[in-house]
């Protein structure tokens, strides 16, 4: 497989990943960071900073409208619900491993 042809399927599967995202409100970042070791943030962070290796100028808001499809604030008022305490204990006790 040519390079050109391994970063356009690499970007539709990120493009997917995104999208999927999108449309699973339900799942809680810190599900994901309990089952995965990574969520939403951490997934505009590193575009952020790929961005920023390729000398583009993005900032954390603007990374994470990329993931979220909307501002984070707005994303967290619409979507995100208050940890419970079994979620909080295993994000705790997973919290080497981020």
């Amino acid at each position: 497989m040519d390079e050109k042809t391994r970063t356009e399927l690499e970007a539709a599967a990120f493009r997917r990943l995104v999208a999927h995202l999108r449309e699973r409100t339900d799942v809680q970042n810190i599900d994901m960071m309990n089952l995965a070791g990574f969520c939403r943030n951490c997934l505009s962070n590193w575009y952020q900073e790929a961005a920023r290796d390729s000398g583009l100028d993005m900032d954390k808001a603007d990374a994470r409208q990329v993931v979220y499809g909307m501002p984070y604030d707005e994303w967290k008022e619409r979507y995100q619900t208050e940890a419970n305490e079994a979620q909080k204990t295993a994000f705790e006790q997973n919290k080497p491993a981020h």
